[in-house]
């Protein structure tokens, strides 16, 4: 019981300080920059140790084979952020509406994935093949809305200290819920708290506020395809932490996500957006 509770405390607080790091980068770098090296695995990592040490490596594998089909959710989340505002531009309060659109389009299509590999997928595959299919409309999703580049401008000015405490609450909040589930032996579940896009709604939401819905907007389509490492991350934890422990099996599944594809994604979006953002 206490490794249990130590590894949801120390999940929670990692993902909440990690978490404020995003929206600092994209408001000094710029939605490029900021928004696709911003979204290298972060609070997956504590997440994934969490789970692993809470419920063991059958907990692990199937938390970490619905992660791919989760980021799915959150890329169509972060679509969702291009399409909306211009959809509620005369309501009285467009980023609340667009807020709750988002959150209502993750939600519905959540349970949907949920039905679905429950009463269908999971009984046909594995996890790690659930976890490479997974990973495929991941990648024809995120490419797809970065075909055609939009401007991805720095912020002039500073997201407010409050704003960056609720991110990093929220964060915390729900990796803390994704070990505890995983740890209750509700895998699935964990499996889709653990990408909840806190991360991304407070960004969204913080940007807003700070510097209007240009740089957002700007910001959704890099962070989309960024946020595909955590589903490399997710794949590669697989097999690295039952193989080498919490620590080293992290560090391997880290490195290979960021090397293998935050990386290589920042350079090509670099050239494909050079004629946008200059």
């Amino acid at each position: 019981m206490s490794v249990a509770f130590g590894s949801i405390l120390l999940s929670a607080l990692m993902a909440g300080v990690v978490a404020t790091a995003v929206t600092v980068a994209i408001e000094k770098w710029g939605g490029l920059v900021g928004g696709l090296l911003g979204t290298a695995p972060s609070t997956i990592v504590p997440a994934a140790a969490g789970m692993y040490l809470a419920g063991g490596e059958d907990a692990l594998l199937a938390s970490m084979a619905i992660v791919p089909l989760g980021m799915v959710l959150n890329a169509l989340f972060l679509g969702a952020w291009l399409v909306l505002p211009r959809w509620f531009s005369n309501a009285s309060r467009p980023l609340l509406w667009t807020s709750l659109g988002a959150l209502a389009v993750w939600g519905l299509l959540g349970t949907l994935v949920l039905l679905v590999v429950n009463g269908v997928v999971s009984s046909n595959l594995s996890d790690r093949e659930l976890a490479l299919a997974g990973f495929i409309p991941l990648f024809i999703t995120a490419v797809a809305f970065n075909r055609r580049p939009s401007p991805a401008p720095k912020g002039t000015n500073s997201v407010s200290k409050s704003v960056l405490v609720a991110r990093g609450t929220m964060a915390a909040v729900a990796i803390g819920i994704a070990v505890w589930l995983a740890g209750l032996g509700y895998p699935l579940l964990a499996g889709l708290a653990s990408v909840f896009p806190a991360i991304f709604l407070t960004s969204m939401v913080a940007l807003w506020l700070a510097q209007g819905p240009t740089v957002p907007r700007g910001a959704a389509g890099p962070m989309m395809l960024g946020g595909a490492s955590v589903a490399v991350y997710a794949n590669l934890a697989m097999w690295s932490l039952p193989a080498h422990g919490v620590v080293f099996g992290s560090l391997v599944a880290w490195l290979g996500s960021v090397l293998g594809w935050s990386v290589p994604a920042y350079f090509v979006l670099r050239r494909h957006h050079a004629n946008v953002n200059g």
